[in-house]
């Protein structure tokens, strides 16, 4: 693990702390009907037995959907038979400053749920954040592996306000705000 990465890591979620406990000045009441430009998807994850031990998977498309395709769209590669603790960090790189995605969607989780499928590889996957209804949102997951395998982890976050489902969700309802579909390899 690069010292970069750990730092990179850390100022994301520092970020992440700190602009959630922040409230704007004047509200918009638009400003949840608005559909905000990700352009990096970065999957943490942490194994559990070891917590020094992090691993950064990333989809990265400057311009956004259509234009030029992505610059990086990493492969997830996990240990089989481990657990780890999962952050999803969404970014806005496309301006001068870096927008940090995933405050507005915990700040917005009642309206906000990722969904995960995985096929072909051996992995469950369960929730470890709620919104303010106890209702899954996603930023914070545990993936336990299985066996070695290979196959597609897709990741979708969809935007679901008054419309939310109770636990696990609705994945058929609202708009989608990213779905990817990673290569997922368990060695």
């Amino acid at each position: 693990m690069s010292t970069f990465k750990n730092l990179f890591l850390l100022a994301t979620l520092s970020t992440l702390v700190f602009a959630s406990c922040q409230k704007d000045d004047v509200e918009n009441p638009d400003d949840n009907n608005e559909s905000e430009l990700i352009t990096t998807v970065t999957l943490a994850f942490t194994d559990s037995a070891n917590t020094a031990s992090v691993r950064y998977f990333t989809f990265n498309d400057p311009d956004g959907e259509g234009g030029n395709g992505p610059t990086q769209f990493d492969t997830i590669r996990l240990q089989a038979s481990t657990t780890y603790f999962t952050s999803v960090i969404l970014l806005d790189q496309s301006g001068s400053a870096v927008d940090t995605i995933s405050n507005e969607v915990l700040e917005e989780g009642v309206d906000h749920q990722f969904f995960f499928n995985t096929t072909g590889a051996s992995a469950t996957i369960t929730y470890t954040d709620t919104d303010d209804n106890g209702n899954p949102i996603g930023l914070q997951t545990k993936w336990v592996t299985g066996n070695i395998s290979t196959g597609i982890a897709t990741v979708v976050l969809k935007h679901q306000p008054d419309i939310k489902a109770p636990a696990p969700g609705n994945e058929a309802l609202g708009e989608t705000d990213v779905e990817l579909s990673f290569v997922f390899e368990i060695e």
